[in-house]
C-alpha cells in the first residue's frame, strides 16, 4: 500500500506526463503521496490505487473534447473507480448519476442508460475529473485540503489552454468556481449539480449533452455519443428500482 501512494507521481499515466511534467517532482505532490500512505494505513481509500489516475488512463490529453467535474469520489465500497459521477457496471445508480441519466433520456430523446459505467464517454474524449482523486471510506471530502486541488486546478487549467476545442461542463457551484482557471477560448456550460438537492433547481431542462455538441460542432469538431453507454450488459436497473 505504501509503496503504491509512495510512487503517486509515477502513476500518472505516460500520455499526461509531458503537460504535467514540472508537477511530478514538486514537493506538494511528495506531500500528498505522504498523505495518500497515511491514510491508507490507517483506514480504507476509495479508489483503489491502480483507479487513482483511472480518468487519466482513458482519455489522454490531446484526445480531449469535453471535461465533466465532480467533486470527490463516490465513498461507498466498491462504487469508485476512478470516473467522476461514475460507477463499475453492476453497481446501482447513485441519485446524482440517475439523474444525469434522466436529463440525457430528455435531451436527446433516448432511453436513460441502466449501466453506471461512463468509461464509454471516456473513450470519446471526456474527461471525467473529480476535483479531488480519493476519499476515506464512508466520509465524503474526508481528502478536502490535502493537496488535491492544487494538483486537479493544475490539470483543467493545463487542458484548457491545448489548442482543440474543449467544453467545460460546470455543474454546481464547486464546479463552476473552477471557471477561471479555464482559457477564455473555451466554451463553458453551466447548471446546477444533478443532485436530488438541486437537480430540480435548473439541471432538469439544461440540455448539457445536445449544447456540448452544439459547441463542438461549431468549432468544427465531432461530437460526442452520448448514447454510447447504451450498449453495455448491466443488472443495475434492476438492484437500483428502489434506490
Amino acid at each position: 500500500m505504501s509503496g503504491q501512494s509512495a510512487s503517486l507521481a509515477d502513476s500518472i499515466p505516460s500520455g499526461w506526463r509531458s503537460l504535467l511534467a514540472d508537477l511530478l517532482n514538486d514537493e506538494r505532490m511528495r506531500a500528498l503521496s505522504s498523505f495518500l500512505d497515511q491514510e491508507r494505513r490507517a483506514s480504507t481509500v476509495f479508489p483503489p490505487p491502480e483507479r487513482v489516475f483511472a480518468a487519466f488512463a482513458a482519455t489522454p490529453p490531446e484526445r480531449v473534447r469535453a471535461v465533466i467535474l465532480g467533486q470527490d469520489p463516490y465513498h461507498g465500497p466498491g462504487q469508485a473507480h476512478g470516473l467522476c459521477f461514475s460507477v463499475p457496471a453492476g453497481i446501482p445508480l447513485p441519485p446524482s448519476l440517475r439523474n444525469i441519466f434522466k436529463e440525457l433520456a430528455s435531451d436527446l430523446d433516448c432511453p436513460a442508460p441502466t449501466s453506471g459505467d461512463l468509461q464509454p464517454w471516456a473513450r470519446q474524449g471526456v474527461l471525467l475529473l473529480n476535483s479531488l482523486l480519493t476519499v476515506r471510506q464512508s466520509t465524503p471530502l474526508s481528502h478536502q485540503g490535502a493537496g488535491w486541488e492544487w494538483f486537479t486546478d493544475e490539470v483543467i487549467s493545463r487542458v484548457s489552454r491545448q489548442q482543440q476545442s474543449i467544453v467545460f461542463l460546470l455543474w454546481g457551484g464547486p464546479a463552476q468556481k473552477k471557471r477561471a482557471l479555464i482559457d477564455a477560448r473555451q466554451p463553458v456550460l453551466t447548471a446546477p449539480h444533478p443532485s436530488p438537492l438541486s437537480a430540480h433547481r435548473g439541471f432538469f431542462g439544461s440540455r448539457p449533452f445536445s449544447r456540448c455538441n452544439a459547441a463542438l460542432r461549431a468549432a468544427g469538431c465531432a461530437p460526442i455519443d452520448w448514447s454510447a453507454i447504451q450498449a453495455q450488459p448491466s443488472v443495475v436497473a434492476k438492484s437500483s428500482a428502489t434506490n
